[in-house]
Parts: structure tokens; C-alpha cells; sequence
């Protein structure tokens, strides 16, 4: 099991989350972050930083953005484990998912 990043990070990409990261395993796509499943360690330390609580236990995902579990999965599919967001950096893709989202908008 790991954490999961749904919808409501989906044009926000706050990252929070990615220095709360022991084991920096939160990835930047093109419009949202990703949770590498294989390096997460299940500590939490994202989910309570995250300012859209967008961050889920993988099986207390809501019901809406349960697709978003395989849409972290996917965004790993060509990048696989590559032991660490810092040494990747940005990527400008995203799962399909993400790609065929309208904007989203944040009220900050």
C-alpha cells in the first residue's frame, strides 16, 4: 500500500508535500505530482501538509478520484523507480487522466 495524489492537485502542484518527503519519493508531472508507489514508505508525513488535502492512504481514496490510484501508478509506467524526485526533476507529462482535465481552478 502506499499514499495517493488525486484531483485537487491537479493544476496546483503546491509542494508541500514534496519537503515533507523523507524519501523523496513525490515526482513533478506537467500539471500535478505523483507518489513513486514503490519508493513511498508510508510514513504520512505528506498528507497533513498538503493545503487541498489531496493526499490519500491508497484505501481511503473517495470514491470520485479512485481512478487517480492508477493514474500515480501509470505516471511511473516509463520513469519506473528511479530512487529520488531531486536527481529526475520536472517532467512535462502527466497521466491520461490529468491530460484530458479541464483547468482547474484554486481559490488560494
Amino acid at each position: 500500500m502506499t499514499y495517493v495524489i488525486a484531483q485537487p492537485c491537479v493544476d496546483l502542484k503546491d509542494k508541500s508535500c514534496i519537503e515533507e518527503c523523507p524519501v523523496d519519493c513525490i515526482y513533478e508531472g506537467g500539471r500535478m505530482l505523483y507518489i513513486q508507489p514503490d519508493e513511498c514508505v508510508d510514513c504520512g508525513a505528506c498528507e497533513p501538509v498538503c493545503p487541498v488535502e489531496a493526499i490519500f492512504y491508497e484505501d481511503d481514496v473517495p470514491t470520485e478520484w479512485t481512478p487517480f490510484t492508477s493514474a500515480n501508478v501509470e505516471f511511473f509506467e516509463v520513469l519506473g523507480s528511479p530512487g529520488g524526485a531531486a536527481r529526475v526533476g520536472a517532467a512535462e507529462r502527466d497521466a491520461a487522466i490529468v491530460t484530458v482535465l479541464p483547468p482547474q481552478e484554486h481559490n488560494e
